[in-house]
């Protein structure tokens, strides 16, 4: 995997998926409603802010007066230094309670009605770049509730904050800074290209733009003009939004047709649980290396050809929940670096899916009721069941 050169780009959009999606649902009811987030002082005089701008357009070849202009117009909004930095204290991981933000009713029938609407789009996105339907919705889900929860902040007034007052106490307060710095400039080098003004659009608190919540590297590496419109818009268009997700995990090794994770118990007898642990989400296990370490796979995982990585989700108090995953499912957390994150995604692209397919025998007279799968189970919460398999590549894509 080309895992160095894109990893500080894939930070661009990790900051601000999963999790940050998730509170932005409980913070706004829709991105019509949000209220709009108190800002303090422009940088319109703040001589770092001037010096930035001069150093920005030199070395994009863009003019100083114009990147001045939009940073004059930028404002500190005091509430995004303390969203930025960690909790005071971590809260317990839980998969059951994570689960339940994002695979619910009304989030799977918006996903539905998302995947009628674009379906020819989502099968040329499929064709072009081998990344099947259920992931694009499961993504766009997660992120944004297919569009209602794009965030309320100004995105210059974000990036500048973040740029110009980082918080210092932050413990990777150099890091991040540098990393925001970057982005505004993206985000300043894109609104001159695609000839936007740059105070009109608005994401999260991170920066984070558009559908897919991507941010400004993000969208300068990964989004594409799917509809040949010569305009990328990932907060209007969904073929560009669609086109680009797809682009992204066609960038990070999606590959077409492999499973995104199997099954997993354990031999007590052999179970080596500090080295299957050890690589974290990184596949690195072949199926021989990975069994002789205690862990037990079944059926098709006895096949699979790549590495694989144990993966655990923890549940609170109760006992962890573990799969076996495969370089597909390390593929969706480059997207978003978390394991949780990605099940999330996967399991609510599975459960627009199967309601997609009860619908279709429905209306051929073939359905037979529907399944305990539907929303609130999940094979992960019930490790005495046998887990379905996994949606691999495009075997749905019929659907």
């Amino acid at each position: 995997m080309r895992i160095l050169s894109l990893i500080l780009i894939s930070l661009g959009l990790c900051i601000s998926a999963g999790t940050q999606a998730a509170e932005s649902s409980k913070k706004s009811k829709s991105k019509n409603k949000s209220s709009v987030p108190a800002t303090g002082a422009s940088y319109a005089k703040r001589p770092d802010a001037a010096a930035w701008a001069e150093r920005m357009a030199q070395e994009n070849q863009l003019d100083p007066k114009w990147v001045k202009a939009q940073l004059a117009q930028a404002k500190l909004i005091p509430s995004i230094p303390k969203l930025i930095l960690p909790p005071a204290q971590v809260s317990q991981k839980n998969w059951a309670a994570y689960r339940a933000r994002f695979i619910e009713p009304k989030r799977v029938q918006a996903g539905l009605q998302f995947w009628q609407r674009h379906q020819t789009l989502l099968m040329q996105a499929e064709q072009a770049y081998g990344v099947p339907p259920w992931l694009i919705v499961g993504v766009i889900g997660v992120e944004t509730f297919y569009g209602q929860h794009t965030g309320n902040f100004r995105v210059l007034d974000a990036l500048s904050t973040l740029t110009f007052d980082f918080p210092k106490e932050h413990p990777r307060a150099t890091e991040r800074q540098t990393f925001f710095s970057k982005e505004l400039a993206q985000f300043l080098i894109m609104a001159s290209k695609e000839k936007i003004n740059p105070t009109k659009l608005k994401g999260s608190y991170a920066g984070a733009m558009g559908l897919p919540q991507f941010m400004p590297s993000s969208w300068a590496n990964f989004a594409v003009d799917f509809d040949g419109d010569k305009h990328i818009d990932l907060f209007n268009n969904p073929a560009d939004v669609i086109g680009s997700v797809a682009n992204y995990f066609k960038a990070f090794q999606w590959q077409t047709g492999m499973p995104t994770h199997y099954p997993v118990k354990f031999d007590a007898a052999l179970l080596d649980m500090d080295a299957l642990m050890a690589p974290d989400i990184l596949p690195t296990f072949n199926v021989n290396s990975f069994q002789t370490k205690g862990a037990v796979i079944e059926g098709d995982a006895l096949l699979h050809k790549g590495p694989l990585a144990l993966i655990e989700l923890l549940n609170g108090n109760e006992p962890p929940s573990y799969v076996a995953g495969t370089e597909n499912f390390y593929a969706i957390t480059r997207y978003n670096w978390s394991s949780y994150y990605a099940m999330a995604v996967i399991e609510l692209g599975q459960a627009v899916a199967r309601e997609k397919r009860e619908q279709r025998l429905s209306r051929s007279g073939g359905g037979h009721g529907r399944t305990p799968t539907h929303v609130g189970w999940s094979p992960l919460l019930h490790p005495w069941t046998s887990a379905e398999p996994a949606l691999k590549g495009n075997q749905d894509s019929w659907l």
